[in-house]
């Protein structure tokens, strides 16, 4: 009796069963390891890099380093940021845009400032970089759009103190500058976070609240703030 034999079938049907291969061949990297997806690549790098900008300063930031520690290929990042200055920028346009949050929740002038003394101790590589203008494509549009955010909030702030009579104005306000109370009410914030980030006020401060510290010291020069 002769024995039939069987064309193995052809076309889909013919794959075996079990889990289906990834769509996007960047998905499995050799030896098994899973990449990132790209919907989650972008954070990962940012993140990366916020790690080593806390750490070792924005100098340190190598798009080959950040792909290494991402786990993907060294010219991954590039799709995302092009380069290096664009990823700093893409950074500070998140800084700016995590601060004009804060501010906008502030009940008073002196709570913004507090506001943004949180801020730069919660978000220390974002502040680092924000202010570091020739680290950045200064005419980018996110940047540019998030920065003048963040500076209407603290001016709303200084605008409702300028309103409030205080010692020294008169009753209807006049004899303060909104433009120049909005430069020492920043000024006065940013130098404090500023010399607290770089341990300049480790004495001075000592084991006290920075943020009542920082109270305390508007307060000297906000009188009609609260």
């Amino acid at each position: 009796m002769t024995k039939s034999t069987r064309t193995p079938p052809t076309g889909p049907s013919a794959r075996p069963s079990g889990p289906s291969e990834p769509s996007d061949p960047s998905a499995t990297k050799p030896g098994g390891r899973r990449a990132y997806h790209h919907g989650d690549l972008r954070r990962a790098i940012v993140v990366a890099a916020l790690d080593v900008i806390s750490a070792e300063g924005p100098s340190a930031l190598s798009l080959r380093d950040l792909a290494r520690r991402a786990g993907v290929s060294h010219a991954a990042p590039a799709h995302h940021f092009k380069d290096r200055t664009g990823l700093l920028t893409a950074i500070a346009a998140e800084g700016y845009g995590l601060l004009a949050a804060t501010l906008a929740e502030a009940a008073d002038l002196k709570d913004a400032g507090v506001r943004y003394v949180r801020f730069a101790r919660e978000h220390p590589a974002h502040f680092q970089v924000m202010f570091t203008p020739e680290l950045l494509r200064g005419n980018d549009l996110e940047l540019t759009t998030a920065r003048a955010l963040a500076g209407e909030r603290l001016r709303d702030a200084v605008s409702a103190v300028s309103a409030v009579p205080s010692e020294g104005r008169g009753t209807d306000g006049r004899g303060t500058d909104p433009r120049l109370a909005g430069v020492a009410a920043w000024s006065l914030a940013h130098g404090f976070a500023t010399l607290l980030l770089s341990h300049n006020l480790d004495g001075p401060v000592g084991d006290q609240d920075p943020e009542e510290v920082f109270r305390l010291l508007s307060g000297l020069l906000f009188q009609g703030s609260s």
